[in-house]
C-alpha cells in the first residue's frame, strides 16, 4: 500500500489527538492558548490533506478511508475534553447530539455501501456549513476552558469567547441533526428498497431498485 501526501497528513492528525489531551491538562497558565493551536492546526491539516489530494490527483482508498475516521475522532476528543472542563448539562447534551450522529450516520454509510448505493449518501452543502461552524466552536470552547477551574475564563477575552462558543456549538448541534435528518431521507428509498436483503448479499444480485428521481 503507497501512501500519499495527503495519507501522510491524514495520519499527522491522528497523531495529534494524543497531544491535544496531554496539553489540555498540563498544569500551566498557557495550555488553553495551546490546546487550541494543536485543535486549530489539525484543523487546517483537515483542508490541506484535501486540497492536496484534489490539486495534484493524490486519491487512494486507504486515504479515503482514514480522512473522515480522524476527524471523527479529533471532534469526539476534544468535545470530551470540553465537557469535562465544563460539565454543564447543555455541554454534554450538544456533545451528545454530535457524537450520537456521527455515529448514526456511519453506519448508515456502512448500509448503503452494503447495497452498493454509497454515492447516494454524499456531503451536502449543509454538512460543510456544519463544519465549519463546529471547527470554530470547538477552537474558542477549547481555549476558554480548563480541567482545573472551569468556572474561570481563560486570561484574555476568555468569557466572551466562551459565550459565542457556547452558543455556535449550539448552531452546529442543529445543524448536525438537521444534516443527519437530510441524509436519512436521501437514503430512505434505498432503504426501504432494501428491506429483507441480507446484509452481506451482493449488491448486483440484491436487485434493487433504483429510487425514483422527483
Amino acid at each position: 500500500m503507497k501512501l500519499t501526501i495527503p495519507t501522510w497528513i491524514t495520519l499527522l492528525r491522528i497523531m495529534m489527538i494524543p497531544v491535544l489531551v496531554l496539553v489540555f491538562y498540563l498544569p500551566y497558565q498557557w495550555t488553553n492558548f495551546a490546546s487550541a493551536a494543536v485543535f486549530g492546526f489539525a484543523a487546517i491539516t483537515d483542508w490541506l490533506d484535501g486540497w492536496i489530494a484534489r490539486r495534484y490527483h493524490q486519491y487512494s482508498a486507504f486515504g479515503a478511508f482514514l480522512d473522515p475516521v480522524a476527524d471523527k475522532l479529533m471532534v469526539a476528543t476534544a468535545l470530551f475534553l470540553i465537557v469535562q472542563g465544563h460539565p454543564t448539562p447543555w455541554m454534554a447534551f450538544w456533545a451528545a447530539v454530535i457524537v450520537g450522529r456521527e455515529i448514526a450516520v456511519s453506519a448508515l454509510r456502512e448500509w448503503m455501501a452494503e447495497l452498493g448505493q454509497r454515492a447516494r449518501v454524499q456531503v451536502a452543502v449543509i454538512g460543510k456549513v456544519k463544519t465549519v461552524v463546529q471547527m470554530v466552536a470547538l477552537l474558542f470552547l477549547l481555549y476558554s476552558v480548563t480541567p482545573e477551574k472551569p468556572q474561570r475564563p481563560a486570561p484574555w477575552m476568555g468569557e466572551p469567547i466562551f459565550h459565542i462558543g457556547d452558543w455556535l456549538l449550539a448552531v452546529a448541534a442543529l445543524l448536525t441533526l438537521y444534516s443527519g435528518l437530510e441524509y436519512l431521507r436521501a437514503a430512505w428509498p434505498i432503504l426501504r428498497a432494501g428491506e429483507g436483503v441480507p446484509v452481506d448479499t451482493p449488491a448486483a444480485d440484491a436487485r434493487i431498485p433504483p429510487p425514483k428521481r422527483e
